[in-house]
């Protein structure tokens, strides 16, 4: 598990760089004004629907029915299975994909209504949003593509994948210029994108022998299965996207610049939770169960318990990071063309707000693993539903004072109730949370936390210190003096506090614990 999840999280992280040369690119090419606010909404769109439908919902209840199958009755069942997913699948998305083209506007209004107020951004948005809608079709044949491989231990294509995205975007925004406008090179790079990554996992598929192909859909007992999953795990990956659905629109009120704010801090906010959170969620969850599918309940127990160490070890420098020096990340990585020193102070303040919540979203997935590892999508999807009521009211109530600032926190309180119920439920029904070790190695953890997040700021006001405040490129050589020092400081800890058999452990090279 331990080298699976490496090699996602690899992946994923050479996505994320890609992700942000891409969002240097569209700092500079669309700023912090109308027009980035125009493609920031075309882009929101299909991606709620995606990460409801697609990544979220679909993997809950498509994962655990395939292993299960594959495990049980052979690879022959689970690709029949999977075949007659794919077309009821492709028959769903034409539909959506008619409404959307047809009723664009009506979207656009429902998802950021403040734009209704300023012409030029409504009419961009609406224009830009018929470009980028297919892209979720294109993604959802990805996901379930990539399923069947994640489900057969195959990690690799399927992981890099969305690095296609951010190069597709970075070669039509350079190319700006034979486009109508900025925005609308974004949008075709965006849908450009889609193509590539499914002719890229579908020949991955194809060569390990597990292509999809359309079969007539029957309601046999894996369907079933199936669907009796992916109901309520709609409905719960419908939380968090109701969510940034409530940000876009509150921020489409708040002054113009809230809605870019919000999303380059949540490109550096989400770089952590997709090479670590997303990366330890794709593994665990086939590995759970397969585990559990063989009657394996204290492996299950066992392999959730490293994997939560594993996320919280591998997360703790972007915690510190993202508490402690918010601005030097922001004006290092972003202040520079139409994205003024004004627009990186205000981004600042909002990933400062998202870092609070940071360890519990990584977290998250770790802990609905055993629902969804048991085909139960129900109880996640409680817990969801009420962190996104208490959630929802924060963001209302605070909105007034601190504007994007207060629904970034209130995001963050939010996860951590949302992982509270998790674990609360996850004991009433007597399921495995973690091992005997795992509260131990987590007040280490905790320690090593606090170093680091001392040391980040140590290393960043020594850096102000000695540099002159007129040496060019002054915060990306402090940035660069912070990195390289708070890695040096960060393995010492991890070292000191936690040692090789802690590693050992989160490695697969420890013997199973009793599970708690």
């Amino acid at each position: 598990m331990f080298r699976n999840i490496l090699s996602v999280g690899g992946f994923t992280l050479l996505s994320r760089i890609a992700g942000f040369f891409r969002d240097v690119v569209m700092a500079a090419v669309l700023g912090g004004g109308p027009v980035a606010d125009a493609f920031l909404v075309a882009f929101r769109l299909p991606n709620h629907f995606r990460a409801i439908f697609a990544e979220g919902a679909f993997n809950a209840a498509f994962i655990p029915t395939y292993a299960r199958l594959k495990e049980q009755n052979g690879l022959s069942v689970a690709k029949t299975f999977a075949n007659e997913i794919l077309t009821a699948m492709l028959l769903a998305h034409i539909v959506l994909l008619a409404l959307a083209l047809g009723f664009t506007p009506q979207f656009v209004g429902l998802l950021a209504p403040g734009l209704s107020d300023d012409p030029f951004r409504f009419d961009l948005a609406v224009s830009l949003t018929r470009i980028t809608f297919p892209y979720l079709a294109l993604i959802s044949l990805v996901t379930l593509m990539s399923g069947t491989l994640n489900a057969c231990e195959r990690f690799a294509v399927p992981a890099a994948a969305p690095v296609l995205l951010n190069l597709s975007m970075i070669g039509t925004l350079l190319a700006a210029g034979l486009f109508p406008s900025a925005g609308h090179a974004a949008a075709w790079g965006v849908l450009i994108a889609g193509v590539l990554q499914v002719l890229m996992v579908g020949a991955d598929a194809e060569r390990a022998g597990i292509g999809v192909r359309l079969g007539r859909p029957r309601m046999d007992p894996g369907t079933k299965r199936f669907l009796k999953a992916l109901g309520p795990a709609i409905i719960g990956a419908a939380g968090a996207q109701i969510a940034a659905f409530a940000d876009t629109i509150i921020a489409s009120f708040l002054p113009s610049g809230a809605l870019s704010a919000l999303y380059y801090a949540d490109r550096l906010y989400q770089l952590p939770i997709g090479v670590v959170g997303i990366a330890v969620g794709t593994v665990l969850l086939p590995d759970m169960s397969r585990r559990i599918a063989n009657g394996d309940e204290a492996g299950a127990a066992y392999a959730q318990a490293r994997a939560v160490e594993l996320a919280i070890l591998l997360s703790i420098p972007f915690a510190a990071a993202v508490m402690v020096v918010p601005d030097l990340l922001m004006q290092a990585l972003f202040a520079r063309g139409a994205f003024t020193a004004a627009d990186a102070a205000a981004a600042a303040d909002t990933l400062q707000a998202y870092g609070l919540g940071l360890l519990s979203v990584v977290l998250v997935r770790a802990f609905i693993a055993p629902f969804h590892a048991r085909s139960d999508t129900r109880t996640p999807m409680i817990a969801s539903l009420l962190a996104l009521s208490f959630n929802l009211v924060l963001k209302i109530a605070l909105m007034g004072h601190l504007a994007q600032v207060g629904l970034a926190f209130a995001t963050a309180v939010g996860t951590w109730v949302n992982l509270t119920l998790l674990i609360v439920f996850a004991r009433r029904f007597g399921y495995p949370v973690g091992d005997a070790p795992l509260l131990r190695h987590l007040l280490r953890l905790g320690v090593v936390l606090l170093v680091v997040a001392g040391a980040l700021f140590g290393l960043e006001q020594g850096a102000r210190h000695v540099l002159p405040a007129t040496m060019w490129g002054r915060e990306e050589v402090i940035l660069a003096v912070v990195v390289v020092g708070g890695a040096i400081v960060y393995a010492c800890c991890v070292l000191v506090f936690l040692g090789r058999s802690f590693l050992a452990g989160v490695m697969g090279r420890r013997a199973p614990q009793q599970p708690v």
